[in-house]
């Protein structure tokens, strides 16, 4: 039976390492600097998936997720948006600039600047990918009905009317045509499917896992012990995006 050092050694030659992110700071419209993590894509050309946390959060939510998601062949950004604080045992750089915390649809221009460079990076023909967690799984659907020529898929964790006015998100909801996937514990189903029902496009998915938590921590083993069953569906539906000619690396996901 080979030993636990060999076996280690054998995830790692197969996954290689984690990539290090790279710090960049955007720009928004109102001129506001925010900050992000860059993962990079191991090939040119690969898809663009924008990642943005959940309140009183920031970008280091997705530190687990987002490796994942490049072996799965996408570049990732995540963002610390500026409404948001420390947590994951990072700062939020964008608020520690600004000097405070704002809310929630006030962070919609820090989206919209990484949409912009995300277009910049993708190009015209590159695909571009919004994910929300919690108050940002609301706001994507903002996002997404003022973009739909720029935006290819959207991913909601946790979505709800959390903005004002009350209704707003199933309002720009209605008016998307683009591949949808929602995700929500138990808890808040009735929240989520609210907003699923809403949307116009009949590419979507509702998903509510048996064993979850809000927001895309419920992908995070430390979070939720259930997360490998819920990352199937993300996987799944992401599968449809990806690049031809996959790398041997996506084969094989890194361990949640």
């Amino acid at each position: 039976m080979p030993s636990l050092e060999i076996l280690l050694t054998t995830v790692f030659l197969v996954l290689g390492p984690s990539p290090a992110p790279r710090a960049i700071t955007l720009t928004a419209a109102d001129r506001v600097a925010v900050h992000a993590d860059y993962y990079p894509a191991s090939s040119a050309g690969a898809p663009i998936i924008l990642l943005f946390h959940q309140a009183r959060s920031n970008r280091g939510e997705y530190r687990s997720i987002a490796p994942r998601l490049v072996a799965r062949g996408f570049a990732a950004l995540a963002l610390d948006q500026r409404s948001g604080d420390a947590r994951w045992g990072l700062s939020n750089q964008t608020v520690d600039g600004l000097g405070h915390s704002t809310g929630y649809l006030e962070a919609l221009p820090d989206l919209e600047a990484a949409l912009v460079w995300a277009q910049r990076q993708a190009g015209a023909t590159g695909t571009v990918v919004v994910w929300g967690s919690s108050y940002s799984a609301a706001l994507v659907f903002l996002l997404a009905a003022r973009h739909p020529d720029e935006i290819d898929a959207l991913l909601a964790f946790s979505p709800g009317e959390y903005l004002a006015p009350e209704g707003i998100v199933a309002e720009q909801a209605a008016r998307l045509d683009l591949p949808v996937l929602i995700l929500a514990p138990p808890s808040e189903r009735a929240r989520a499917g609210a907003i699923y029902q809403a949307v116009s496009s009949r590419d979507k998915k509702l998903e509510i896992p048996r064993q979850a938590v809000h927001g895309s921590s419920m992908l995070i083993t430390e979070r939720n012990a259930a997360a490998a069953s819920i990352w199937p569906v993300v996987d799944a539906f992401l599968a449809r995006l990806k690049p031809t000619g996959t790398s041997h690396a996506e084969e094989h996901p890194e361990p949640d």
